[in-house]
């Protein structure tokens, strides 16, 4: 902050050494508002003015103005520092430095210059003014740098299109005005456009008018194409364009004495061409457009004083926004382009770097906050995941047969074991189930206690037939 304060010393000296004429240097430096009338014009309808570097600055103290409220208009003037002045046999010089970071939709961000006339108290969008100079945006199709003058109480528009800045960081933009009557503009003090003041705006009536007493001869010839005499319509060429459908029938209950006469119904003829006409040649007796021949103008004027105006008082800021935001800093009004070049060096290139390194680092943060952010939310998902698909594990999982082999494991059921399990275990125990069949061991069963030398043949084979 005190480099820049004493930047402004030496500035102010070197002008003045230079016989170079500053109208108005301001940085809105502590006490601005001093220098600043509100216009109360639009009463609550007018928003209020911040005093900030805003979100992105290369020294925080260093400040601007900026718009504070949606949807509000913003009048503010000052008075230039010695009061009125006119531009007459000088450059004139207007610059000044404007940030939109809110990324503006809809709104100005230009400036006005007024005559000594001008009551700030009751400024307003019809109050007459000498120039607007700078940026307007509405939506993606209205980008453009303002350049209005006025002449003779209209405000004439630039005939061409300079697009501005849209973007969130700073950037300066500059009018020279001339007395030979050409201009310059520059953004960031890169020349974007110029001319001659009487070409480019409406100023006077046209030098030459079209002739009043001209006509174009009757026999005038300005085709380019004529029919070729030559060419000829084929005879087959002729053909209608819907003909009856040969595929269809009169329908078996057809009536001709109730229905009338059956007529087929109509299709599309192949063989129709449409209308002819005859191939084109270029035309042997073509004259080229004609042209209307101009005379001079007795209503035009040359004015050799476009660029002056007698009387400058104020400037300030008469503007509408929808998204407020908008910073304006480091206005300069000079008879001098070099002093401006200067000012936009000491004022904008270190910030310029500055907002775009903190910008960026910035976006890094932010990009870092929300990866870690989408980290967390994964995290928390797959960990909600892994706890939900537990429980469903604890309690549906089990099949028939884990259930059976847990109950089989421990002690036995005896109510779960199959009938030839059981009737296995009491079968074999006490005896070797290698050497033992079946028959066998109930064999053995049946015969205990008898002998089996003494058993008939017959009796055995009864045994073995209840068997």
């Amino acid at each position: 902050m005190y480099c820049n304060t004493l930047f402004l010393l030496i500035f102010g000296l070197i002008a003045l050494i230079a016989g170079e004429t500053v109208y108005l240097r301001e940085t809105f430096s502590k006490g601005w508002e001093d220098r600043w009338i509100e216009s109360t014009k639009k009463g609550s309808d007018v928003g209020e003015w911040k005093w900030t570097a805003g979100k992105l600055y290369d020294d925080q103290e260093d400040k601007g103005i900026q718009t504070g409220e949606d949807a509000r208009f913003y009048a503010l003037s000052s008075e230039f520092s010695d009061g009125s002045f006119s531009n007459e046999d000088n450059t004139l010089v207007i610059q000044f430095q404007v940030k939109h970071e809110q990324n503006i939709d809809c709104g100005g961000g230009y400036v006005k210059l007024w005559p000594s006339t001008l009551t700030q108290k009751d400024m307003h969008g019809d109050s007459p003014y000498n120039i607007m100079f700078g940026p307007d945006i509405c939506g993606p199709s209205t980008k453009k740098v303002h350049v209005i003058f006025t002449y003779k109480g209209e405000n004439l528009l630039i005939k061409k299109e300079i697009r501005c800045k849209d973007d969130v960081f700073s950037h300066v933009y500059t009018l020279i005005v001339n007395p030979d009557n050409t201009y310059e503009v520059k953004i960031d003090n890169s020349k974007v456009e110029s001319g001659k003041l009487e070409d480019d705006w409406d100023f006077l009536k046209p030098k030459t008018i079209k002739d009043p007493e001209a006509k174009q001869p009757t026999d005038w010839d300005d085709k380019r194409k004529i029919d070729d005499p030559s060419d000829e319509k084929p005879e087959e060429w002729d053909q209608p364009a819907n003909i009856p459908d040969p595929d269809a029938t009169k329908p078996e209950d057809w009536d001709d004495d109730t229905d009338g006469d059956w007529e087929p119904p109509m299709i599309d003829n192949p063989e129709y061409k449409g209308e002819w006409t005859p191939k084109q040649i270029d035309n042997p007796n073509y004259q080229g457009e004609w042209v209307h021949p101009e005379v001079d103008n007795p209503d035009y004027e040359a004015d050799e004083f476009l660029y002056k105006y007698s009387d400058f008082g104020f400037i300030g800021f008469d503007i509408w926004q929808v998204k407020s935001g908008t910073i304006f800093d480091n206005i300069l009004v000079t008879d001098s382009p070099e002093l401006a070049e200067e000012f936009f060096k000491e004022t904008f290139e270190k910030l310029s770097k500055s907002e775009k390194a903190m910008k960026e680092k910035q976006d890094k943060e932010e990009a870092d906050r929300r990866e870690e952010e989408e980290k967390k939310r994964k995290s928390e998902e797959a960990e909600k995941d892994t706890d939900e698909g537990d429980t469903d594990s604890d309690t549906d999982t089990d099949t028939d047969s884990d259930r059976l082999t847990d109950d089989d494991t421990s002690g036995t059921d005896p109510n779960t074991d199959s009938d030839v399990e059981r009737i296995t275990d009491d079968d074999t125990s006490g005896t070797d189930p290698d050497t033992d069949s079946d028959v066998e061991r109930i064999t053995d069963d049946d015969t205990s206690g008898t002998d089996p030398d003494t058993d008939s043949d017959a009796e055995r084979k009864r045994k073995k037939d209840e068997f």
